[in-house]
């Protein structure tokens, strides 16, 4: 037992703390606060204390318990919203009301309910550590596979099936050191990653139905990418949209240091959004970690690795997770000001020296892999950052960039345009894309990425010409750098823009992707041919046509609409045609 010798805003440090780890979790002072160990100096231990720390005096008594930050994990997980530290809001709100009281405590799951566990293995069978041992339908979306705990092999000697709750005993193994009870719960240390058996290639996409992620800058499952923006340039919608409609089984959405506001639509939006895929809530398959700009900035920093913990726990059953971090940028404030005021010498910008190792630590426990258990399971992680006045030279951009293999760059003259997603396609890139090519090429259409670098060379030209056209002017173009200017223009206002609230163009799916991209490529290249045969772009410009073009990311039917696109167009461009010959 220790006593407080000192108090420095979250950071208390506390004496006669002898025989303590690093990273042990304490209660500190009378109210029993929750708080970690970072360092430790002979028998001085310094303390992070998760929850607001006014009030507390030197000479309270600190109790360590001689276990790291772990997070409990089990049926129970899916449709709930936790702080930080993993302690359900809901619970919390029914003990002390719409504030979190400090020093109040809440498992985090509920061990009173029942499970029907149903085994999947029987007496005699040989398990180890990740070996599925039961399932529980945790949702009507998601079966739960219970787990071998680490550190449990042998053979079962009991099974226990039926109504259960998690600390009841569901089977009985016997290991080399004695006979072990395995309930459906499990602790894991948030800090430490989840074990598997092999990284996989990131060969799949994960498909978010947004057009310019998914045909521009792919991301795999398991892949890791960033979305840096300024104030305003739309990073928590276009993550809220990613959460909806990303082809994941499991998501997991971090809010660490958003403003509460935000945080707000969040958790009033979520449980009311249905599963497009199952038209039944979206909640029955997503994890919300709340924790606000006002909330303690100790329990931010824990926040991302409560999250990433569960998120691995599902992969690990061998489901495909999405897990959305928003703003990882508040998430390396809070560890630059714990650093402050632990006089840590600073690096750049003051943030801690160690900030690239954590963010790296953080990003790398992505993946695809081959799971304990012999399934395949994903963990695809999409962070945002905000830099300060959206400067991407900072360090957690640079940081961020160095780590994650696709750079989703937010432009806040394009969002100010009332540009969505505000996606600069210029300065944006994903490194999964030619990996991504022989997927598309091979499960979509042959021509998907050959159709896909054809989008991105008219952009690049476009930007070319532009500089052109401000020192001489439109006119003097030549008619076919014209043309490349108004197809550039179709696509970044007809294939790039889409609305996150239309019933139709929230999601598009990718052969409807490779419909749109050919419509707009084919009427592009007809009109180079009319150019040459004499057709003046300003006539090509007026087509009736081009407002069927703009509206097909409306249609439900893409087919029905390219066909009708294509043949408006053959019949327009044969009467413009056929006037210059009469001339």
């Amino acid at each position: 037992m220790g006593k407080i010798s000192k108090i420095s805003g979250p950071v208390v440090v506390a004496a006669d703390m002898k025989g303590s780890k690093m990273f042990d979790v304490v209660r500190v002072g009378k109210e029993k606060l929750i708080g970690e160990i970072i360092q430790l100096n002979k028998d001085k231990a310094t303390i992070q204390v998760y929850e607001d720390t006014t009030g507390l005096r030197p000479g309270e008594e600190v109790a360590s318990t001689d276990m790291p930050l772990s997070v409990e994990l089990g049926p129970g997980l899916l449709s709930s919203i936790y702080d930080g530290i993993a302690r359900p809001l809901v619970t919390i709100s029914k003990k002390t009301g719409d504030f979190i009281a400090r020093g109040v405590e809440a498992d985090t799951l509920d061990k009173k309910k029942k499970y029907d566990f149903k085994a999947t293995v029987k007496k005699g069978d040989k398990v180890k550590t990740g070996f599925v041992l039961g399932e529980v339908q945790e949702t009507s979306l998601i079966m739960h596979r219970v787990l071998i705990p680490p550190g449990i092999e042998g053979e079962v000697v009991e099974v226990n099936e039926g109504k259960k709750t998690i600390e009841e005993v569901v089977a009985v193994i016997k290991t080399e050191a004695g006979k072990e009870d395995v309930k459906m719960m499990q602790k894991w240390p948030v800090r430490r990653e989840r074990p598997f058996t092999k990284k996989l290639e990131p060969a799949i996409p994960l498909v978010s139905g947004q057009r310019i992620f998914d045909t521009l800058f792919p991301l795999t499952k398991g892949g890791t990418a960033a979305i840096p923006g300024p104030f305003g340039a739309g990073k928590t919608v276009t993550q809220q949209s990613l959460a909806k409609w990303v082809d994941a089984d499991v998501i997991v959405y971090i809010g660490c240091g958003e403003r509460g506001n935000e945080m707000t639509e969040v958790l009033k939006e979520f449980p009311e959004l249905k599963d497009p895929k199952t038209g039944k809530p979206l909640m029955e398959r997503t994890v919300l970690i709340a924790n606000t700009s006002n909330m303690p900035v100790a329990a931010r920093e824990a926040s991302v690795y409560t999250g990433i913990t569960i998120a691995e726990y599902y992969r690990d059953m061998g489901y495909d997770v999405a897990l959305m971090a928003d703003s990882t940028s508040r998430w390396a404030e809070a560890m630059r000001e714990i650093s402050a005021r632990l006089e840590e010498m600073p690096g750049e910008e003051g943030y801690p020296a160690y900030l690239a190792t954590r963010l790296a630590q953080f990003y790398e426990r992505a993946g695809r892999v081959d799971t304990l258990s012999g399934k395949k399971g994903s963990l695809s992680v999409i962070g945002a950052v905000s830099p300060p006045g959206g400067d991407f030279s900072e360090p957690v951009t640079q940081n961020t960039l160095r780590i994650t293999k696709a750079f989703w760059a937010l432009d806040a003259p394009l969002a100010y345009s009332r540009h969505f997603p505000a996606i600069n396609w210029l300065t944006s890139y994903s490194l999964y894309a030619d990996n991504m090519a022989k997927y598309f090429d091979g499960n979509v259409n042959k021509d998907f990425s050959r159709l896909r670098k054809e989008f991105m060379e008219l952009l690049q030209k476009e930007a070319e010409l532009k500089e052109i056209v401000q020192l001489v002017g439109p006119d003097a173009l030549p008619e076919e750098d014209r043309l490349i200017i108004e197809t550039a223009k179709s696509i970044r206002e007809d294939f790039l823009q889409q609305n996150a609230f239309h019933e139709v163009d929230a999601h598009c799916s990718l052969d409807k992707q490779f419909s749109m991209m050919k419509a707009i490529l084919d009427f592009h290249r007809k009109c180079g041919e009319s150019i040459k045969a004499g057709v003046k772009i300003s006539k090509l410009v007026d087509m009736p046509v081009r407002e069927k073009i703009a509206r097909m990311k409306e249609s439900k039917d893409i087919d029905k609409a390219v066909r009708s696109i294509e043949g408006d167009v053959d019949s327009q461009l044969k009467e413009l045609n056929t006037g210059v010959k009469g001339e």
